[in-house]
């Protein structure tokens, strides 16, 4: 695994496992056990995993009592969403252009063919 000091949000939820948990979180605070419960992988490996979030600053740790909650962290979350929209957003301009310039290549091309 790579080492946590380093992960950005990004390479953190590039591994399905971690989306996986994402998921869970977006939907209740759950305690590390409740989480591997979902998994059939290891509870240390899930453990891991969570460990890759916090250093991402994707998951807060919560002390309730003797239990550590995990939660979700939405203005984290939030970046990660406007930074997919805003790629989106300048993804589709760009196929919207390229679009644009392949039909008005066409209609030239035609229009020199129907003026022949």
């Amino acid at each position: 695994m790579a080492n946590i000091l380093s992960v950005d949000a990004w390479q953190a939820i590039a591994e399905p496992s971690r989306r996986r948990i994402l998921l869970l979180l977006a939907a209740e605070d759950l305690a590390a056990g409740e989480i591997a419960a979902h998994f059939t992988a290891t509870r240390s490996a899930v453990s891991q995993h969570l460990a890759v979030l916090r250093a991402a600053g994707l998951v807060q740790v919560v002390a309730e009592g003797r239990r550590r909650v995990y939660r979700i962290d939405r203005r984290a979350m939030e970046q990660v969403r406007g930074d997919i929209e805003a790629f989106w957003t300048s993804e589709l301009a760009a196929v919207a252009r390229e679009a644009f310039r392949l039909a008005d290549n066409a209609r030239s091309t035609d229009d020199e063919r129907n003026a022949g």
